[in-house]
């Protein structure tokens, strides 16, 4: 009976610690030739309805344009904590950025999007100027962008 116990004990404190499965995942954004100068990106993660979970990335380093990321900065109401340690520079007319990053198993085909907003000085801010489910079917296919960026790809 002690063995029965020592067991259970055992395979219900394994069943309770499940750890989260991530695998690497590129994401690449190619931007238009705007001619203006470097774009400052925001990329995070909402649910089904909507709901903002967590910045992934952010291409930009003067704090005091975020705001210029609007859905970014509505969502996270311009906590900077939220991108401490996930920033880079900002990306140049015509160039690309490719981000390899680890993200949760989970949140593909479970409904979650991913978003990417943009805003460029002095020109227009582009809210959601990408929002992609995030599918393992979407892995490889490029998504056009509305103002800033040509496409974007996320690969697992």
């Amino acid at each position: 009976m002690k063995s029965f116990l020592a067991v259970l004990a055992v395979t219900t404190a394994l069943s309770a610690v499940t750890p989260a499965i991530a695998g690497e995942v590129t994401l690449t954004t190619n931007l238009r030739n705007y001619g203006g100068p470097g774009a400052y990106l925001a990329y995070y993660v909402t649910d089904s309805s909507g709901k903002y979970l967590g910045s992934l990335w952010m291409s930009g380093g003067k704090a005091r344009y975020y705001e210029h990321l609007t859905g970014w900065y509505r969502a996270t109401g311009g906590n900077l904590g939220e991108i401490a340690g996930i920033t880079g520079a900002s990306v140049g007319s015509g160039r690309t950025l490719e981000v390899t990053l680890d993200l949760a198993d989970a949140l593909f085909d479970a409904g979650y999007e991913l978003h990417i907003d943009a805003a460029v000085e002095d020109y227009r801010d582009s809210q959601n100027e990408i929002v992609v489910p995030l599918t393992s079917d979407g892995s490889g296919q490029p998504v056009q962008g509305s103002r800033y960026i040509a496409d974007f790809t996320y690969t697992r």
